[in-house]
């Protein structure tokens, strides 16, 4: 596997070795003690899946307790999937930083507990599976708002597209008002 630090700190984009041949392909997705060498000792408590149409939007979440690490990837179609850091300690502290997983590039991400985590499905539809590190907490969740202005995050909609999105994710925190962390 191939590690690669991103802008933000602690999020790695990771690149699986991937053998195929005629009869298609094998890759390994989780090694404790390949992710451990490279310096992520997660300890995963909960594995979700989602499928979702084009252009939907799901994000930019957070927990405030039971705060989530994620392995995340894409088994069909393609995502663009972002980050913002949430965390006040932290050199990257109020950046975003995005990039495209999808089942042909089989790129995963992970996404370390403190940031807000979402996805824009740019293919006709995708799955979408992550291992958590702690269990969805209903009551802890919060949705920081996806077109925060003071982010400025570069969503690849097309001009007059406006994103499908839950009516949580529609009432979206700003920057300014979301939780962080320390």
């Amino acid at each position: 596997m191939n590690f690669i630090s991103t802008p933000i700190a602690g999020v790695v984009l990771i690149e699986p070795r991937v053998f195929g041949d005629e009869r298609g392909f094998f890759m390994e997705t989780w090694a404790a003690a390949k992710f451990h060498e490279a310096g992520i000792d997660a300890t995963f408590l909960q594995d979700n899946q989602s499928r979702s149409t084009q252009w939907t939007l799901r994000g930019m979440h957070l927990q405030v307790e039971h705060t989530q690490g994620k392995l995340v990837r894409v088994t069909d179609g393609s995502v663009y999937d972002a980050v913002v850091d949430l965390r006040r300690s932290s050199p990257s502290y109020g950046q975003w930083w995005a990039t495209e997983l999808s089942a042909e590039n089989k790129r995963m991400l992970w996404v370390p507990p403190g940031l807000a985590h979402g996805i824009l499905i740019t293919s006709a539809s995708a799955d979408f599976l992550y291992k958590c590190t702690d269990v969805y907490s209903p009551v802890h969740e919060r949705s920081l708002a996806w077109n925060d202005s003071t982010l400025g995050i570069r969503w690849p909609l097309p001009v007059g597209v406006v994103p499908n999105l839950s009516a949580k994710d529609a009432k979206g925190v700003s920057f300014v008002d979301i939780d962080k962390f320390a």
